[in-house]
């Protein structure tokens, strides 16, 4: 096993927190794993460590790209691996943080992303879709890839004209080179760590509490900020859950207390949907916070099982 730990669960957990507690206990540093705090000057919204709550202990992945900026998991991936690597060359514990799923596994993984070249063949998909419809694009997609085809909705309009991209630039279909690098042996062998609540209300009270802290410390500002310097609200990074509702309340949609309620339900929904791609992973040790439970009792359980697998 590498000296890696992965700590992964569903937002407002305390995943920060433990990491930090890990970090300075097992001498490591924390790689954020986090799709939305890779951007810079996205703080309140993207609940991003300050430095105080990072107690010394360096983080890595944070303030990596401009707001207006795309960003993706092969970029995450190019970027972290790097960095994973270099922290255990120097006798470290690596411990990636962080409640984006789809990019702690790619990472953990090492997957050999299909080729995204800038060769105009997006562009060309794009404009087909618009002059003959989605219906016959994805019929398209059928003809040449019939079971990627079978797995998507006519509205998923990205994927669709991903996998017709992907068998446009390399003659193989994205089913073909999902399965291949499906094969290949993962890259990091870590301790996984999951956290959860029970029951769950009260992780939901966590989540609310969070969405309150983020309005008293400015959140509004932020997003006004961000807009004022010329990111546009339509941004991929604006589209998060906690800046697009309050976007649509400062657009005239509605006010900041409905964006408010809107962004703990949306926070709740996100939470679900976390916890169902983490249960997927078979081999998370589950931290299960119960109620009147501390935080130091779950530091006690993570640091059993960093023992107990030599980390």
């Amino acid at each position: 096993m590498d000296r890696i730990i992965c700590i992964a669960g569903p937002t407002a957990s305390g995943k920060t927190a433990l990491a930090v507690e890990l970090a300075k206990e097992l001498n490591g540093e924390v790689v954020s794993c986090d799709s939305m705090q890779v951007y810079r000057r996205m703080d309140i919204g993207t609940a991003k460590p300050t430095l105080e709550e990072r107690q010394g202990i360096v983080h890595h992945m944070l303030d990596v790209a401009e707001p207006d900026e795309s960003f993706s998991v092969s970029r995450y991936c190019d970027m972290a691996a790097p960095i994973v690597d270099d922290i255990l060359a120097r006798g470290k514990v690596a411990i990636i943080a962080g409640g984006t799923g789809l990019y702690m596994d790619a990472l953990i993984k090492g997957n050999d992303f299909a080729p995204c070249p800038a060769t105009g063949a997006r562009e060309r998909l794009e404009q087909q879709a618009e002059e003959i419809g989605m219906d016959a694009m994805l019929e398209k997609l059928r003809a040449i890839d019939p079971e990627a085809a079978s797995k998507l909705h006519i509205a998923d309009r990205k994927r669709i004209l991903r996998a017709l991209e992907v068998y446009e630039e390399t003659g193989e279909t994205i089913t073909a080179h999902n399965n291949r690098t499906q094969s290949i042996p993962p890259r990091y062998d870590p301790l996984w760590l999951g956290l959860d609540f029970e029951p769950r209300q009260a992780l939901y009270r966590r989540i609310d509490l969070r969405v309150g802290m983020m309005l008293e410390q400015g959140l509004v500002e932020e997003i006004r900020s961000l807009l004022a310097g010329g990111v546009p609200a339509k941004a991929t990074a604006m589209q998060a859950i906690g800046y697009k509702e309050f976007v649509s309340a400062l657009e005239g949609n509605g006010t900041i207390e409905l964006a408010a309620d809107e962004v703990r339900l949306a926070s709740r929904h996100y939470a679900k949907r976390q916890l169902t791609w983490f249960r997927r992973n078979p081999r998370i040790h589950w931290l299960t916070r119960h109620e009147g439970e501390e935080a130091d009792e779950i530091l006690a359980q993570a640091r059993q099982l960093a023992r107990q697998f030599d980390i």
